[in-house]
């Protein structure tokens, strides 16, 4: 019988023609339906390349979930973004070009950044195209379009005229070399290297020793407290002691946020050195001195300091500290230390004005409305829980940057009354006219726009919206809000997740979707989180093309325990290939053998659906689960380790009908081609070339992606799989210690239970 397949191994180059023949059918295409499947995929930031292995990984089994969920009759909507706006790209630009944002014209900058972005997004939707992800490409839209940013605008004017948006000035997360304002999910903590300087204030003509790792906020010291519970500082509340170097008193309070454990226990409250200076100052009303600038230097309060950064007068005052006697010893620590997670920029605390989302007031709402959604994997859940517990102040969403959605607002120049347009256009303040002909308010025909952005998550937290056509296509909108799910990875959570929460419900009053799904961190083979920044990134674009899609999607989801960090290596990946080459050769034995219908079963292939529903049944669980580890590991080890070594072993010489009746070679014949085939379907979603090439040169022209997902068909176990394989092992064993080759002929008695199976493995192992 000649075999269906001519090629003796799968050829990853084969994926390009599957590829294209998907595209020409229109395969993936969405056409709204009833049973509608909503993904809100996250859009890929192109900052930079490559875009490293971990994420193709992550939006690898993104695909898996949609082509799950089409195999299980949804209509499946896959939109494909990619995220334009924001920080990295403007970073990116800079370097790129050797220029600096606010010493180019705005206009000439925004330029670049199109530019930049428009070749990095070309590279990313080759590499997803080429993972095999079946989303609408043809589709895809960017957070940078005029479309999508009047939307954003749209939803910030309505949040507006409900009263959920202000301008106030605040002490702020900022990042003095980016240039801009970074709201409390954006922050990121960094144990670094710092000096703890024990110094000496003056009380009662001795003095009283105050611990800091930030001297040079010595200017702006209003007050210094203990711990009530600190027995060293027992009746001392109330009492003034002497600043060092400047000289100003300032009063003892007792405080439980003191640490008795650190330094000396007394504490300096200056603004604004961290967060708990920041509450402390609006707990304890004190008068704020801003010490630090926009441009990340000493102010005049400084005195002698003034005009130097941070960094140069701490060093300068703690020389002074010291030839003043005033220091008492320096330790070197490691000191927890908040960095902006985008540019990895120390931040500083600055009092601002910006614009302010409200969110304080909503939390407990949010806390119940996210109990509603079912977290795959559920730990991951109690990341959400635990921001929801510690958000304290409302959102800033206004930064000083260009390449971003620019705040819609202009300001009258005779009363500084804001006006803010009517939805459904795009506006650019900073460079457009006002569209009001004159102030409401004091009657003036003069405005200034705003030159402000939005926070890149303003954006970013409308996805639902965008895709779903939220205020342009009401059908549309209904069919397809809210989502199915958000899959996205884990250190996200508090920001994109959290914030789309936010947003959606308070424009739409429902929650965005039912599900999320949290995938872990890439990690290189040190176990250190992969990014580009740090160099360790694998570019994913050369495994691919040597390896193949499915080579690599196979890796990702046996190699990953969904929601559990990864560490990502080629070696690993290369040897996943063997699966397939394992796979390509059963099906190219079986594609010789002519299907058959069979009304009666022989006890073998009884014995190895059996084992098949079981494997169909462990699927069901993991694909419902989103846990493409549990298939893709149940697959491996049915097909290598019991249908290929022994169920075909076994059944090779009855299939062929040599020596068997024919019901009996029907029966082999029917088995081999269902246990196949529904292989063939459970990989599917995991390995969707290599199973759509098998299935179209053995079956059907019709795609495998179209086809129902396997249901277990309530076939029982056998008893005998645990006693066939060690009897097939023994005979295997035996041989080898005979130096006997596995064709020949061995005298070896089949146990009693195992009788039934006797011609199968009487052919088999050639017995006597």
């Amino acid at each position: 019988m000649e075999p269906k397949i001519s090629q003796k191994a799968w050829d990853p180059g084969l994926e390009k023609e599957i590829l294209d023949r998907w595209e020409r059918d229109g395969l993936y295409q969405f056409e709204l339906q009833e049973n509608n499947y909503t993904i809100d995929t996250p859009p890929p930031y192109p900052s930079g390349r490559p875009w490293h292995i971990g994420a193709a990984a992550h939006y690898s089994q993104i695909d898996m979930i949609a082509r799950t969920a089409r195999m299980h009759g949804k209509n499946v909507y896959f939109p494909i973004g990619i995220d334009r706006n924001g920080l990295p790209v403007e970073l990116y630009t800079e370097k790129k070009h050797g220029i600096r944002m606010r010493e180019t014209d705005r206009e000439e900058f925004l330029d670049l950044c199109r530019s930049s972005l428009d070749e990095l997004e070309s590279e990313m939707i080759t590499i997803m195209k080429s993972l095999g992800i079946s989303g609408d490409f043809e589709n895809h839209y960017r957070t940078d379009s005029a479309e999508y940013r009047s939307l954003t605008q749209a939803t910030f004017i309505d949040l507006w005229r409900k009263d959920m948006v202000y301008l106030a000035n605040r002490p702020n997360n900022y990042d003095w070399v980016s240039g801009t304002t970074i709201a409390d999910a954006e922050i990121a903590y960094e144990d670094l290297p710092a000096r703890l300087v024990y110094m000496k204030f003056g009380l009662d003509g001795g003095d009283i020793v105050i611990a800091s790792t930030r001297p040079e906020l010595l200017c702006a010291c209003r007050a210094i407290i203990v711990n009530p519970d600190d027995a060293r500082y027992h009746n001392m509340e109330g009492k003034k002691v002497t600043v060092p170097i400047t000289g100003t008193a300032v009063p003892i309070i007792t405080h439980h946020s003191a640490k008795e454990e650190f330094g000396s226990g007394a504490v300096m409250v200056c603004s604004y050195g961290d967060q708990n200076d920041v509450a402390l100052f609006r707990e304890l009303e004190l008068e704020e001195i801003v010490a630090i600038n926009t441009d990340g230097k000493m102010t005049d309060a400084a005195g002698a300091y003034a005009g130097l950064r941070p960094k140069q007068a701490r060093s300068a005052i703690i020389k002074d500290l010291e030839s003043g006697g005033f220091v008492e010893k320096i330790q070197d620590i490691t000191h927890r230390t908040p960095v902006s997670e985008r540019s990895k920029n120390p931040i500083e605390i600055i009092p601002m004005e910006e614009y302010y989302v409200r969110q304080k007031g909503v939390i407990d709402h949010l806390r119940e409305s996210c109990k509603k959604i079912a977290f795959y994997p559920a730990m991951h859940g109690q990341i959400l829980h635990n921001w929801l517990d510690s958000v304290s102040i409302d959102w800033p969403v206004s930064r000083r940057r260009y390449y971003g959605t620019e705040i819609p607002v202009w300001y009258c120049t005779g009363c500084s009354e804001p006006y803010v347009p009517e939805p459904g256009r795009y506006y650019k303040p900073w460079c457009e006219r006002c569209p009001a002909e004159s102030c409401a308010k004091c009657g003036c025909s003069e405005f200034t726009g705003e030159e402000r952005t939005f926070d890149t998550w303003m954006d970013s937290s409308i996805s639902p919206l965008f895709i779903s056509r939220y205020g342009r296509d009401e059908k549309f909108f209904a069919g397809t809000y809210p989502a199915s799910i958000r899959p996205q990875a884990k250190d996200i959570v508090r920001t994109w997740l959290y914030y789309t929460m936010l947003r959606c419900d308070e424009l739409t009053g429902v929650m965005p979707w039912s599900e999320a799904w949290i995938m872990g961190y890439g990690l290189d083979e040190r176990g250190t989180k992969m990014s580009k920044s740090k160099g360790n990134a694998i570019d994913p674009l050369p495994v691919i093309g040597r390896l193949g899609a499915d080579t690599f999607r196979f890796w990702s989801a046996s190699e990953i325990n969904h929601g559990y960090d990864f560490r990502c290596n080629e070696q690993k990946i290369e040897a996943t290939r063997k699966f397939l080459s394992k796979l390509w050769n059963v099906s190219r034995f079986i594609s010789g053998i002519p299907p058959a219908e069979s009304e009666k079963l022989y006890s073998t292939d009884k014995w190895i659906l059996g084992e098949l529903d079981e494997l169909v049944s462990e699927c069901k669980k993991g694909y419902s689960e989103y846990n493409f580890f549990i298939p893709a590991i149940a697959i491996r080890e049915f097909t290598w380790n019991v249908f290929a070594a022994h169920y075909i072993e076994m059944v090779k010489a009855r299939a062929s009908g040599e020596g068997f009746s024919s019901s009996m070679r029907d029966s082999a014949r029917y088995t081999l081609h269902r246990v196949l085939s529904t292989i063939l379907v459970l990989s599917a979603p995991i390995i969707p070339f290599i199973t759509e090439y098998l299935w179209n040169t053995i079956y059907s022209d019709t795609s495998i992606h179209r086809q129902q997902m396997a249901e277990p068909k309530g076939v029982p176990k056998s008893a005998l799989g645990s006693t066939i394989v060690q009897f097939n092992s023994s005979v295997w064993n035996e041989k080898k210690s005979r130096g006997l080759s596995l064709k020949d002929s061995i005298d070896m008695e089949i146990p009693t239970e195992l009788k039934e199976l006797r011609e199968d493995l009487s052919a088999m192992h050639h017995l006597d």
